[in-house]
């Protein structure tokens, strides 16, 4: 009821100003005058100010309409700029979520119209290019880089990176050694372009090359630390191993590849025990063995390790009695160590002590059932005249080795 009442009031008061402002419009209508050269207007004042009010109701009526029309025609024309936008967006979407699903061929078609549409171009091209190498179209592939360099000049290195992880991808991996290779020298300290050219000399085995990016690689940081101090192990036993394969058949220089490798390494990289297996190993290889016992023996001394401890056994040095000696120095801190029981036997057959060679392998078959541990001590058995417990431990040997290897279908039918 007080609403109804509110409303009447606020009637009344605009009926009564209408009212007021009529009455005052018809006893002062007022005078215009507006004469030029041979144009003369004249009216009321009221009645110009209408006049006025709706030349400007007018223009804002056609400013409206002229504005609906450009909107409409904009979206009923399909070269507007708005569709024009509207299709490259679509376009990049589409292009990116087909490439990501593997549908190289649409990917190819909306990146590349996407591409030649976006001011920034770079991603869709390197996605184009992308898709165009894995439906085979090497030289489109090829040919969408060379246009993304163009758009983008200063992405030069971005476009180079996946330019060689293509290359590398279809097989040409000296071109993409070369493309590396120059991004390395235009752009030395870059994480990436380290990481790509580690991968692809490891693909290659090309470990001199390794050996020569190690520092870039630790001094920029290019790697986190443990993966880095992994590498550089794994790097400098293939490098050793490769030395030992170069010295094969060369008479009195064979150890010369060997020790120049081994001579790069740093003091503290020498007195590495996976290092110093890696050496010693290929000096057996090459006939050194009293150098290869030398290295292992002194090696051992710095820091006990088990592999090492394990060739040790397989090495022949100059005082086999002496040999056996040391080795059973190390078995007052070791008692229990399987792999220091087994060379403890080996060396004990090399000493022609047989009783102690068994009991030692015995001893070490207590701690682990190994097979090598079972081949040596089978075959010391079957010398023995022990045949029955001697062919009980080679099948309990092939048996741990079997564990080892691949499940492969057996042969259902008898091998003739």
């Amino acid at each position: 009821m007080k609403r109804v009442l509110k409303i009447l009031l606020v009637l009344l008061v605009i009926g009564a100003a209408i009212t007021l402002v009529a009455a005052a419009v018809a006893q002062h209508k007022g005078y215009v005058l507006i004469a030029f050269k041979g144009f003369r207007y004249e009216s009321t004042l009221w009645a110009t100010l209408a006049l006025l009010a709706a030349v400007w109701l007018l223009y804002r009526g056609l400013r409206l309409v002229l504005t609906l029309l450009l909107a409409s025609g904009g979206v009923v024309n399909p070269w507007s700029r708005r569709n024009n936008r509207r299709r490259a967006r679509l376009a990049s979407e589409q292009g990116l979520l087909d490439l990501a699903e593997g549908r190289w061929a649409r990917a190819l078609r909306h990146l590349r119209r996407a591409a030649d549409a976006d001011p920034q171009p770079l991603m869709y091209y390197l996605g184009a290019a992308r898709a165009a190498h894995k439906l085979g179209l090497h030289e489109e592939s090829d040919q969408l880089l060379e246009l993304a360099l163009e758009r983008q000049p200063k992405a030069e290195r971005a476009i180079a990176l996946t330019h060689a992880e293509l290359q590398q991808e279809r097989g040409e991996v000296d071109g993409a050694l070369e493309t590396l290779k120059l991004m390395h020298e235009r752009h030395p300290r870059h994480h990436q372009v380290l990481r790509q050219l580690l991968a692809l000399h490891e693909s290659r085995g090309d470990w001199s090359a390794l050996v020569g990016l190690l520092p870039d690689l630790r001094k920029e940081k290019a790697l986190p630390e443990a993966q880095l101090a992994e590498l550089e192990l794994r790097v400098w036993s293939a490098r050793l191993h490769q030395a030992g394969e170069e010295g094969l058949n060369k008479g009195e220089i064979a150890l010369q590849p060997l020790t120049q490798a081994w001579q790069q390494l740093s003091s503290s990289q020498r007195n590495e025990p996976r290092l110093v297996l890696a050496f010693a190993e290929q000096l057996r290889r090459l006939g050194a063995q009293e150098e290869a016992e030398e290295a292992v023996r002194n090696a051992i001394k710095r820091s006990y390790d088990s592999a090492l401890v394990r060739l040790y056994g397989l090495l022949r040095g100059r005082d086999a009695a002496r040999q056996l000696q040391t080795a059973e120095g190390w078995l007052k801190e070791h008692p229990s160590e399987s792999a220091l029981l087994l060379t403890l036997g080996r060396l004990c057959l090399r000493n022609q002590l047989w009783g102690k060679a068994r009991e030692y392998f015995e001893s070490s078959l207590s701690f682990k059932r190994d097979p090598e541990t079972c081949a040596e001590l089978a075959r010391l058995l079957s010398q023995m005249g022990e045949v029955e417990r001697s062919n009980q431990l080679f099948q309990e040997g092939l048996g741990l080795l079997d564990q080892r290897l691949p499940v492969l279908p057996l042969p259902t039918e008898r091998i003739a």
